[in-house]
């Protein structure tokens, strides 16, 4: 009788991939976390329980198939792993990198609920995905046969990057326009290289061009093109620009110099650290914390960005202020635990009233405490009166969010949609707006959220768009 490959969780303990020193990797913006070997990986998925109904899998807003491709990876089968995995996920060596896993498919794996350690998802999609590239198994779209449809998608971020490869593996043309000199979006210039090392988003957009993708950058619709002009190119247009408009503070001295958004901060550490380019900003002091005091308010995953930056930019101190307390803060407990490793202080139940300085020299801080619960089933922070102090600091970085655009207008485009909200209102799945032959998808739709759902968006509109071809196509023929 053959021997049991899996279910070995009872016997065999959870183990992550060796993660670097904290007093070293925090010097620099390389991956923190080391590669699984071989041995490693089979070991580590073979602790997959293969449950009759995988949470792993439902809780995945790919609804990737986990269990199979653990089992075909703790049995050698790693080629069949990888086209399990990228079945159904454009870019699995980019989720295994940032995606949630503790809030996702990690989070709800049955053997965690039991008390034995959640399979180590995400290490072993990222390794089945790494091997792939290393044995060129992953291979640029070669479809069967051109179709005549033309598609412009505006965006090159993750939404529009899989909504391209999934029409060009059709067939379809596909041009994508983007503002920056560089594709991926946030993958490229949001998320530092200590997460996403560029040369992996710059690997997948090289891999597109051969595909037949055409990029066109430093391209801003509603400036260098016109919405309407753009419409005109193509049988269908995909909106897929994010949301890049940053959350305000209010209160006195909120606009002092060193009080900065954390988009332009992000963006020009990435540009430096990554890419070599100079950035004007950052040498001349205004976006680099280097020997700085540094406070950086807001307690999601761009916050632990920010401030895990920061540290690796020899700032003297990195301090993060959030108004509720740890178990509520909406960013990754992973990534805040490494940031409190690489020496970063957080500073819970804490909000700021206001600035001191122009330039910024502090912020005052008012204490809060957990009130009832709001409509989101969170504590609601409430005041602590007579609680105020003063912290100091040289560089202050907003990180409270994002916002979309006001795209109608920079678009002069006011029939195009949008929610009391200001996203774009869009079919559910499909991504159709009320215009014709026009969708939109990911953050721009369903306001900031995860790589993942834009993927999953993208690839959902892709399906959708292809199908309302052929509709076409058909209704032509008879």
């Amino acid at each position: 009788m053959a021997k049991q490959p899996m279910l070995k969780f009872v016997k065999i303990e959870r183990d992550m991939p060796e993660k670097r020193e904290a007093d070293v990797r925090n010097k620099d913006f390389d991956e923190i976390y080391a590669e699984f070997a071989d041995a490693k990986a089979t070991e580590q998925s073979s602790r997959c329980s293969q449950c009759g109904v995988p949470y792993c899998q439902s809780h995945c807003p790919l609804h990737n198939n986990i269990p199979d491709w653990l089992r075909l990876t703790a049995t050698g089968r790693l080629e069949e792993a990888y086209e399990v995995s990228q079945a159904t996920n454009t870019f699995p060596e980019i989720c295994g990198r940032i995606c949630p896993q503790d809030r996702l498919c990690e989070g709800n794996c049955v053997i965690e609920q039991s008390g034995h350690g959640t399979v180590t998802i995400g290490s072993v999609e990222k390794y089945i995905t790494d091997t792939a590239w290393e044995k060129g198994w992953v291979k640029p779209a070669a479809p069967a046969q051109e179709r005549s449809e033309s598609v412009g998608i505006i965006g090159a971020g993750p939404g529009g990057l899989a909504a391209a490869d999934m029409l060009r593996r059709a067939g379809v043309q596909v041009t994508v326009y983007d503002r920056y000199d560089r594709g991926g979006g946030l993958l490229t210039y949001g998320i530092p290289g200590f997460k996403l090392e560029k040369e992996i988003v710059m690997r997948r957009m090289q891999q597109l061009e051969e595909g037949g993708v055409r990029f066109v950058m430093n391209c801003r619709v509603g400036d260098d093109m016109s919405f309407e002009d753009l419409r005109a190119q193509h049988d269908a247009v995909i909106i897929a620009t994010g949301v890049y408009k940053s959350r305000d503070l209010r209160g006195p001295g909120a606009g002092a110099t060193g009080i900065v958004k954390a988009i332009d901060y992000l963006t020009a550490s990435n540009r430096t650290a990554n890419f070599g380019d100079s950035v004007p900003e950052y040498e001349s002091g205004e976006l680099n914390a280097n020997g700085k005091k540094v406070v950086v308010i807001g307690g999601g995953d761009t916050a632990m960005d920010c401030v895990r930056t920061a540290i690796r930019q020899g700032a003297e101190s990195v301090k993060c202020l959030y108004r509720r307390d740890r178990a509520n803060m909406p960013g990754s407990q992973r990534e805040t635990q490494n940031a409190e490793e690489e020496g970063v202080q957080f500073e819970w139940l804490t909000a700021p009233k206001g600035f001191v300085g122009d330039p910024v020299t502090g912020v005052l801080v008012q204490k809060m405490r957990l009130g009832l619960p709001d409509a989101t089933g969170r504590q609601s922070p409430e005041l602590i009166d007579g609680s105020d102090y003063e912290e100091p600091a040289d560089l202050v970085i907003k990180a409270l969010g994002f916002e979309p655009e006001d795209l109608p207008t920079l678009w002069g485009a006011p029939e195009l949609e949008v929610t009391r909200w200001g996203t774009i209102k869009a079919e559910f799945t499909s991504g159709r707006t009320a215009l014709p032959g026009v969708y939109a998808v990911g953050d721009i739709v369903r306001g900031a959220s995860l790589v993942v759902w834009a993927i999953r968006d993208g690839r959902d509109c892709a399906e959708h768009v292809l199908q309302d071809f052929n509709k076409t196509a058909a209704v032509a023929a008879e």
